[in-house]
């Protein structure tokens, strides 16, 4: 018997998935390479690396409310188009700045804050580019395949960046400048998907809209509480990830590098595993558990240095990516399954800044907490037990998915009449 061959998705959506592919491994050696070069080129505190951290999620709360409107208003791949040539400049303005002898973390900063801007636009047409050139029986397959990407991006990323920071030291990003490129290439070469929505009403009234979207529905309300508290602890505990290894384990660049490889193929698992899960436990169900053992598997790493400390990272990492790909791949088709196509953009924009905001100040929190426990503590002792406490924090989240049960198959415009975003926009109307 032979094995049957996957479902295409179509040549549109091949391109998208080729340039996502290679643009997050590009990403990936820049989480990488930025805190490496902190600690190890510009001696960077904890504080500091935290405050470089918040930068990378700033533009959340800043421009994501107005993110989903005007990209609902704009030709989406137009706009995700210009933001791959955005992010590529500040990425390549890191490497340029080293070489000038201008390099410094005000300057990281910046850059990244651009990066997280250009990536809140970038993010929300992602959101609306999937049903748009798949359709609705195949999305969580099309989240699937893209979740395994991003694995597979986790699994070669740090090894190749570790790689490329060995023999290029700061140059190694301009791998992720020009992955930037090839995916503004497979964009521009798109058949032609998501021209501008028309909507009634103004700015304002659409950003009105895209918070009570997320807010009166009840699945879209417990998917929402349940993030932010994820989001409150998760990113202590990425924050410190580097300083516990470098600092307060001691690991060389190619050690964490090959730790972080091996423990992204968990992640690479769950992306192909989470929607058989999925069929059999249930979407919401698969979601709540995931996020509960997401956050509770990031103890592992307090078995270092008691144990080896690259076998602690990959392994525990390994599950802690696992269990996130199944969040991923469940948490988007839930959310979409309760909103027509009018309202995706201020939705997933609003969902974005109601649960995204709160890493910024989760990220500096974590390095504020380092840098204050190092005196009694130690680094590695103030390491373990600010990371420890973020994991504890985010694994609260398990509580409000527990009633997630989406019907997948209702009407999303009985789901916004619900959310009561007809009347408003009868309202706006008139």
């Amino acid at each position: 018997m032979k094995p049957r061959r996957p479902v295409s998705l179509g040549r549109g959506f091949n391109l998208y998935w080729f340039g996502q592919t290679i643009s997050t491994v590009g990403d990936r050696i820049t989480v990488f390479v930025v805190p490496t070069v902190m600690i190890f080129v510009l001696h960077a505190s904890a504080l500091q690396v935290g405050i470089v951290a918040m930068a990378q999620y700033l533009g959340i709360p800043l421009l994501g409310p107005i993110a989903g409107v005007l990209v609902d208003r704009w030709d989406k791949r137009w706009t995700m188009l210009g933001c791959d040539f955005v992010r590529l400049l500040a990425v390549a303005v890191i490497p340029l700045a080293y070489w000038l002898d201008w390099l410094s973390t005000p300057l990281l900063f910046g850059c990244v804050a651009v990066i997280s801007g250009a990536t809140i636009f970038f993010t929300v047409g992602y959101l609306v580019a999937v049903p748009a050139v798949v359709s609705k029986d195949h999305l969580v397959r099309a989240y699937s395949r893209l979740e395994g990407s991003r694995s597979v991006s986790e699994v070669a990323g740090p090894s190749i960046a570790a790689g490329l920071y060995s023999a290029l030291g700061v140059a190694a990003l301009l791998v992720d400048a020009a992955s930037y490129l090839v995916s503004a290439l497979c964009f521009r070469s798109m058949p032609s998907w998501g021209e501008k929505t028309v909507t009634e009403g103004s700015i304002w009234q659409r950003l009105t809209i895209g918070f009570r979207l997320n807010w009166s529905d009840p699945v879209l309300r417990r998917v929402v509480l349940a993030a932010v508290t994820l989001n409150c602890g998760g990113p202590i505990f990425v924050t410190v990830l580097p300083v516990l290894a470098y600092r307060g384990l001691g690991a060389s660049v190619a050690v964490f590098g090959a730790a972080m490889s091996v423990a992204a193929v968990g992640a690479l698992v769950g992306a192909v595993v989470a929607p058989k899960i999925s069929e059999r436990l249930g979407t919401g169900r698969t979601l709540a558990w995931a996020l509960l053992l997401h956050c509770l598997v990031g103890l592992g790493v307090l078995a270092a240095p008691t144990l080896p400390t690259g076998p602690v990272i990959a392994v525990t990492m390994g599950c802690y990516g696992f269990f996130m790909s199944c969040i991923n791949v469940c948490s988007a088709p839930i959310r979409q399954s309760r909103m027509s196509a009018q309202h995706q953009g201020a939705m997933h924009a609003a969902f974005r800044t109601f649960t995204w905001g709160v890493i910024p100040l989760a990220a500096l929190v974590g390095g504020v907490a380092v840098t204050l426990l190092t005196g009694p503590l130690g680094i590695l002792d103030a390491a373990r037990v600010t990371m420890a406490g973020g994991t504890l924090l985010a694994a609260c989240s398990f509580l409000p998915a527990i009633g997630v049960q989406p019907r997948l198959d209702a009407a999303a415009e009985e789901q916004d009449r619900a959310a009561g975003t007809a009347p408003a926009l009868a309202d706006s109307a008139s």
